[in-house]
C-alpha cells in the first residue's frame, strides 16, 4: 500500500489554527501522515541574506518572514497533541543538527531528509543514529550524492526509503523524469517514493505510483493563493482528496503481475470457448 504524506512544511504561516486545519484536510483525505519543517533560521542562513529586503505580511526583511513561519517547540507540542487526537502520524524534516536534536522529544515514528540537506553529512549521521525509518529526498542531487548519503544510513543500519524529487517550485512537468523511480530502485535495491512539486493533483503523482513509487509526498494547503513559495506547488483539499482516492484505487487494481483465470471469468470461459470443442 502506498504511503501518502501531506507536506505542510511552513504553509501554516506560523499559525497553529491554520496548521490544525491543514491536518484536518490531510486526515479527511486519507493521508497516512503529515510532515512539517524545522529550521534554526539564524544558523542556516547568512546574516546578509536574512537582512536583505523582502516585503511580507510580517515585516520588511527575509529574517522577519522566516522567523514568523517557524514553530517553537511549545507550538510543536500542540501539534503533537492534535495529531494524536486525530490519529494521524506526523514528523519533521530538520534543516540543522540543533533542530534535529530538539525534535527528539516527540518520539515521532519517521524522519525525513530534505533534498537541500542531502549533502549535510553531520546532519545525516545524526538522523541515521536514531535508526528511525527515514524518507530521503533526492532533488537537485547527483547519483554520487545519493550514494554517499546511503552509505551513512547503511553504516548505522538505519532503515530508509529514497524519494525521487525535483526541487523546483513548481516543477515543470516535462522535467519529472519518472523513470528514475525504477532506476533508483534497481540501483540501490530499496523502496523508492516520489516527492512532487508539480501543479496538478494526479498528472504526475499517479504515473509515479504506476511506476512503483512506494510513497507519495505532496505539499498541501488551504489556499494556493496564500503567501509563500510552496503554496503554488501545493494541493488544496479537493485536489488532495482526488489524489488519495486515485492512489487507493491503484493499490487495489495493480495486482501482483501473475497471470491467473479469475472466478468471474469462468462462466464466459465455459460459454465462449465451447465453440472450439
Amino acid at each position: 500500500m502506498v504511503f501518502v504524506i501531506g507536506e505542510i512544511g511552513t504553509n501554516h504561516l506560523g499559525d497553529l489554527k491554520v496548521a490544525k486545519k491543514i491536518i484536518d484536510i490531510a486526515k479527511d483525505a486519507g493521508c497516512d501522515a503529515v510532515k512539517f519543517q524545522k529550521k534554526n533560521v539564524e544558523k542556516i542562513y547568512t546574516k546578509k541574506f536574512l537582512d536583505s529586503p523582502l516585503d511580507s505580511p510580517w515585516g520588511k526583511t527575509q529574517r522577519e518572514m522566516r522567523l514568523h513561519r517557524e514553530f517553537s517547540l511549545k507550538q510543536f507540542e500542540e501539534i503533537n497533541r492534535y495529531c494524536k487526537k486525530k490519529n494521524i502520524e506526523w514528523f519533521v524534516s530538520c534543516w540543522d543538527t540543533e533542530s534535529q536534536v530538539s525534535m527528539r522529544k516527540f518520539k515521532t515514528k519517521y524522519n525525513k531528509v530534505a533534498s537541500a540537506m542531502l549533502t549535510h553529512k553531520k546532519l545525516l549521521e545524526l538522523i541515521a543514529k536514531e535508526k528511525k525509518y527515514t524518507f530521503i529526498s533526492t532533488g537537485m542531487s547527483t547519483i554520487k550524492n545519493i550514494e554517499e548519503a546511503i552509505k551513512i544510513f547503511k553504516k548505522y543500519k538505519c532503515p530508509f526509503e529514497l524519494m525521487h524529487c525535483h526541487s523546483a517550485y513548481p516543477m515543470p512537468t516535462e522535467e519529472a523524469n519518472l523513470n528514475m523511480i525504477p532506476e533508483l530502485r534497481k540501483k540501490f535495491k530499496c523502496k523508492v517514493g516520489y516527492s512532487g512539486h508539480e501543479v496538478g493533483a494526479t498528472n504526475v503523482s499517479i504515473p509515479a505510483v504506476m511506476l512503483g513509487a512506494s510513497s507519495i509526498e505532496r505539499h498541501i494547503t488551504v489556499n494556493r493563493t496564500w503567501y509563500g513559495h510552496d503554496q503554488a506547488a501545493s494541493l488544496e483539499p479537493q485536489g488532495l482528496q482526488r489524489l488519495v482516492r486515485d492512489i487507493r484505487v491503484l493499490d487495489k487494481i495493480q495486482g501482483n503481475g501473475k497471470k491467473k483465470i479469475w472466478s468471474t471469468e469462468i462462466p464466459n470461459q465455459k460459454k465462449l470457448r465451447q465453440i472450439f470443442c
